[in-house]
């Protein structure tokens, strides 16, 4: 299992989870959750309900990395398989990201 950490514009929003190739979880944090006042991270994950599940890494969070021949030239200078999402989202996303949201992956001990 992996983990990653969403923010949106710097505060923490939820934590995204790889529990295998086959099945994401992302959770929006409580005291992001609770708060009226801040927004959903997009229209696909809204604050109607706190946790959603998936089979595949969620379209939001695929549109955040590159596809075709960008996505080929990317995980080979990053030396990550075209296949690890969440290895590749956090290595391109983590500062370098178009719009309010960034993710940090969680390192492991």
């Amino acid at each position: 299992m992996r983990k990653a950490k969403v923010y949106r514009n710097g505060i923490l929003a939820g934590v995204l989870i790889e529990e295998d190739r086959k099945h994401f979880v992302f959770r929006y944090e409580d005291s992001y959750f609770n708060d009226p006042e801040k927004p959903a991270i997009s229209l696909t994950l809204p604050k109607t309900q706190q946790e959603y599940h998936s089979e595949y890494i969620f379209p939001f969070f695929s549109n955040m990395i590159a596809e075709g021949s960008n996505l080929a030239i990317q995980s080979t200078y990053l030396k990550i398989d075209e296949r690890d999402v969440l290895s590749l989202l956090g290595a391109t996303a983590e500062s370098d990201s178009i719009g309010a949201v960034t993710v940090k992956l969680i390192e492991t001990e």
